[in-house]
């Protein structure tokens, strides 16, 4: 999103963890992509605005029976549906916004799509922390207040990274880091007071949640979309940036994969399986594009078998951009796509298969069969591109005609030339493409050449009818392939280690309160043997011992000797500390596991299984019962906490936007938001 710019008194060589801003983020880059996403926080935050001012009507509107009252309400309604469209549109015009991603120094390709990170809300761990730190694992709350620091340090400098692979590791080590306090304070029986602020990418709908499986889920979606905003900012014109980009969409392709096989029943639209497929098959068609140009870099060898395997590469990206296109407009993605999008990529589906059928045109119109030439390894090449000859006729036949293949050669000229009218058409019907002004000479250069050539080609006795080229087998020496990224399994250092191994201090564990116990040695006989690697266990226990006389228990953890902390510490370590008291003795103190399953479950709330009700509630609850509303109960609806990880117990899908299949009173007033006539608050 940004690009990072040292300041001067930073110096460039160190890290910069404890200077001005951590090594892969620079919240003062102001660059046209950190203008862009500044802009799109501006617009999510109006549109939560909007919303909960037409939460409020819909309330007033169900609560009061004065006609005038009701008038006025609805007149008001529709002017907050009117501005919220305003904003998806204003929204749908920064992900069309591609020009400021693309390379500065060439501006000679076609552009590419990137992707938009989401946007998020400060989130203060500091009070929930330190009091759960204190509750469960009593300990002094306040004593881990710089590790919360750098906790949410972290997820402040991943709201602003860099567009380069520092970027991408400042988002994995927070992702990791995560997985550590996941287990460490999030149990699945209790919640804690930290609430997780998402926008949809696409629509800007709001999703506010406790489950941290939000923020994994949204932290890897930024991942991706950091990676195609590389791939797309790398320098077409050189083979190693076309190879930069070609590895930056296909670890797009594998984040996005791993977010959809690894998180279900997300509550985000972006991120629901039909659209991360989507958006699946966008990053494995521009890496292969990128492919297509790394192949036709150093130039097209004018010769019969290059020429047709470089139209049947093109016939390759054609038809990748086609099954792109194809998902694009199916329902309900079709509705939250930006039609730049939709556009972009039947533009490029008509664009490609033109070069293949014109580089076909070229080998059979410039290279007739000659003596010297190899008739068996031609005929091959010629029967491998076609799936039925051209009217049924053999490929020898047609090789050493040369009428007929002047005939074929025509043919795919002319397919190749509605095919550009058709890209250019397309470029016309779109006001954000009609932008790119490198697009459209592209397009048009590429029709004066098949017009050129058939041209040449054209002959003005001739009036017998043309044939129809048939379609092109596409075919790859490489295809793209998804990679996932070394970078979502990123080793980092547990932030919180000092509560102790995460195998045994883990929310999902209950504990006493520490005990101290004061351990006299009778004859250097402690009572009792240790077991385990860290923390180490009592066992063996002596029940007429002073310890156990004093409440040391079998199956205790000792958690440390004198002010020595063991929770890290092996057997050996902890034996040495122990031998080494004096006649005195020494105090140890140790805890209890205790028995999880009678744990109580957190108080409910008023609705929903029991969990506080999110923002996403705002586009899913619907209104089934107008005819009574003070009779009407409230049916208890899925947990919308309860999704994350495959194999778990499964919830409904959650999804932030309403199908378009419905026909109930969602889609009247505005396709995209729900209508003003149904039950739906924001708290």
């Amino acid at each position: 999103m940004t690009d990072t710019l040292i300041p001067n008194e930073c110096k460039t060589s160190d890290p910069v963890e404890n200077g001005y801003f951590k090594k892969g983020c620079n919240p003062f880059a102001q660059t046209g992509r950190s203008k862009l996403q500044n802009k799109r926080a501006h617009i999510n935050q109006q549109i939560i605005k909007q919303m909960r001012m037409r939460a409020g009507a819909e309330n007033l509107l169900k609560a009061t029976s004065n006609n005038k009252v009701r008038e006025q309400v609805v007149l008001e309604l529709s002017y907050v549906n009117s501005d919220l469209q305003l904003l998806m549109e204003q929204l749908e015009g920064l992900n069309s916004s591609v020009d400021v991603y693309q390379n500065v120094q060439e501006m000679s390709s076609i552009p590419l799509i990137p992707l938009g990170l989401k946007e998020t809300k400060d989130v203060d761990f500091s009070v929930a922390l330190k009091d759960l730190i204190l509750e469960h694992y009593s300990e002094d709350g306040s004593n881990f207040q710089a590790e919360i620091d750098d906790l949410m340090d972290l997820r402040q400098a991943c709201r602003t990274p860099s567009r380069n692979p520092s970027g991408v590791d400042l988002l994995a080590s927070y992702f990791s880091q995560l997985s550590f306090l996941e287990p460490r304070f999030f149990s699945p029986t209790r919640q804690i007071a930290i609430f997780f602020t998402w926008y949809d990418s696409f629509t800007g709908v709001p999703v506010c949640q406790q489950n941290i499986s939000l923020e994994k889920a949204s932290m890897l979606f930024n991942m991706a979309a950091l990676y195609s905003q590389i791939g797309t900012r790398a320098d077409r014109q050189t083979q190693a940036g076309l190879e930069d980009a070609i590895a930056a969409f296909q670890k797009s392709a594998g984040v996005l994969h791993y977010l959809k096989e690894t998180f279900t029943h997300t509550p985000s639209y972006d991120m629901s399986p039909a659209m991360l497929s989507m958006l699946i098959r966008l990053m494995l068609a521009q890496a292969q594009e990128c492919m297509f140009e790394q192949i036709t870099l150093p130039g097209i060898r004018n010769e019969f078998f290059s020429l047709l395997k470089i139209a049947q590469e093109a016939a390759k990206v054609g038809e990748t951009y086609s099954e792109v296109h194809q998902s694009m407009i199916q329902t309900p993605i079709k509705n939250n796509v930006p039609f730049f999008w939709t556009t972009m990529s039947e533009l490029k589906t008509n664009h490609y298969n033109s070069l293949a059928h014109y580089f076909v045109s070229t080998a059979l119109l410039d290279h007739q069969l000659a003596p010297s030439d190899d008739e068996d390894k031609q005929e091959k090449a010629l029967s491998q591109l076609y799936d039925t000859m051209p009217e049924g006729r053999s490929p020898l036949d047609i090789l050493k005609n040369k009428e007929e293949r002047r005939r074929i050669g025509k043919a795919h000229l002319q397919r190749s030339i509605m095919g550009h009218e058709e890209a250019i058409r397309i470029h016309s019907r779109c006001r954000h493409l009609q932008k790119l002004d490198i697009l459209s000479e592209i397009l048009q250069a590429g029709l004066k050449r098949s017009l050129t050539k058939f041209e040449q080609n054209d002959k003005e006795d001739e009036f017998t009818d043309y044939m129809l080229a048939p379609d092109i087998i596409s075919k790859t020496e490489k295809k793209a392939e998804m990679e996932i990224p070394a970078a979502t399994k990123v080793k980092v250092k547990d932030l919180f280690q000092r509560l102790g191994p995460l195998s045994v201090f883990s929310a999902k564990q209950r504990w006493s309160a520490p005990r101290t116990i004061r351990l006299r040695l009778q004859d250097r006989d402690l009572g009792f043997t240790l077991k385990g690697d860290a923390p180490v266990q009592i066992q063996s226990l002596d029940p007429l011992c002073p310890a156990a006389a004093e409440g040391l228990k079998e199956g205790d953890y000792l958690v440390a000797v004198g002010d020595t902390e063991c929770k890290w510490l092996g057997v050996s370590d902890v034996m040495k500390l122990l031998k080494g008291a004096d006649e005195e003795g020494v105090n140890i103190r140790v805890v209890s596991m205790l028995d999880s399953s009678s744990q109580p479950m957190p108080t409910k709330s008023a609705t929903y299984g029991g969990l506080p009700k999110t923002y996403s509630m705002i586009c899913l609850a619907h209104d089934e019962d107008d005819k009574n509303p003070k009779s009407r109960k409230v049916a208890k609806k899925p947990s919308f906490l309860s999704w994350g990880l495959k194999n778990k117990q499964k919830s409904g899908s959650t999804l932030s936007l309403p199908n378009a299949d419905y026909n109930g009173p969602w889609n009247r007033p505005c396709p995209t938001y729900p209508s003003s006539c149904n039950e739906s608050a924001l708290y």
